[in-house]
């Protein structure tokens, strides 16, 4: 019995020294969760829509009037450089083609009969029954003649090339977009709409923009345009869809004039396009990796955000003082790149 009561003292004694020991170990749990601040290389990567054109993205318009009566392609057919297009009615020109030559031989008969002439008249001044008036007469007629069958000629040439220009070709390889006229359309070389573009689509351009502080960015971690132009990494294309396309591009040009009303530098990627993959028109995003050496960085649960100001808790000393802090614009959305404000070594809480 005394055995069973013994037992029973040492396990309320337990239990006592257990209840306790509880609040020591709740306030172990209340203890401040820090950081302390180091710096690493990080690479942020930054999108930026983008729209995407051919290296050249030819308008065809038609140098004379006339109505369409062949079109001899499809839309998104590839072509060649010199390829027939379209073909606009020819019989105008044929016609103006044939007058123009016939005006050419009268032109010629004009000169060769002012030659005898002259010829003629040379030799009987010769034999002294001319004037040397009248031999002058005869050198300024046929002079009057030559003039005469260079303009033929010259016409000739002009209604030969109207009627080349009957046959609209293309005047780069690459791939025909939308046809905006068909066969009976009237077309002529004072429209502004053009009958189609072409393409040249083996290398396909992103066209895309810096804001001022971006841009300012680029140029005060690479020291000028030129360098950046050269050591920016290779940019990757976001297609429409979210996924990515296999092949990586590069920076190519760097406008050096801000817009004015837009606060905005023009920006050109170039992409090789082998497999036709990528089309003028479509839009995505270009992804351009940064690279920052011996950053400042910190998870963004260690932030808030206060009236537009970002700010940390430091510890020093066992207590908490509010630090403003400024942020690198771009994030991997779960760190923050601290621009200023913290420095390695210091301490913040963590949440």
């Amino acid at each position: 019995m005394k055995r069973w009561i013994g037992l029973a003292l040492l396990s309320a004694l337990i239990l006592t020294s257990c209840r306790r020991q509880a609040p020591e170990s709740e306030i172990a749990t209340t203890k401040i969760e820090t950081i302390k601040v180091s710096t690493r290389d990080v690479m942020l990567t930054i999108k930026y829509p983008a729209t995407m054109r051919g290296r050249q993205d030819i308008a065809i318009l038609p140098q004379i009037e006339g109505t369409i009566i062949r079109v001899l392609v499809t839309e998104g057919q590839a072509v060649r450089a010199g390829q027939p297009l379209f073909v606009i009615d020819q019989t105008s020109y044929r016609a103006a083609l044939i007058t123009a030559r016939a005006n050419m031989h009268v032109a010629q008969a004009h000169v060769d009969n002012a030659r005898l002439t002259l010829q003629s008249k040379l030799q009987l001044q010769h034999q002294k029954v001319v004037s040397a008036f009248t031999v002058a007469q005869a050198r300024y007629a046929l002079r009057s003649a030559q003039a005469e069958l260079e303009q033929a000629r010259a016409e000739v040439i002009n209604a030969s090339n109207n009627l080349s220009y009957t046959v609209v070709k293309s005047p780069s390889s690459g791939v025909v977009g939308t046809l905006s006229y068909k066969i009976g359309a009237l077309v002529s070389s004072s429209m502004t709409e053009p009958m189609t573009y072409v393409s040249d689509n083996a290398e396909m351009i992103a066209y895309f923009s810096l804001n001022e502080n971006q841009i300012t960015s680029i140029l005060r971690k690479y020291g000028s345009k030129e360098a950046a132009l050269k050591e920016i990494p290779e940019v990757r294309w976001q297609m429409n869809d979210g996924s990515l396309y296999k092949f990586k591009g590069r920076v190519v040009t760097i406008s050096g004039l801000l817009d004015a009303q837009t606060g905005t530098v023009s920006v050109r990627a170039a992409f090789n396009n082998p497999s036709g993959l990528l089309l003028s028109g479509a839009n995505g995003n270009v992804m351009m990796p940064i690279i920052l050496h011996h950053a400042v960085v910190i998870p963004q649960t260690a932030v808030s955000e206060l009236q537009d100001k970002m700010l940390v808790k430091r510890v020093i000393g066992g207590r908490e003082k509010l630090q403003q802090i400024q942020v690198y614009p771009e994030n991997d959305g779960k760190n923050y790149v601290v621009t200023s404000g913290l420095k390695a070594g210091d301490i913040i809480k963590k949440n």
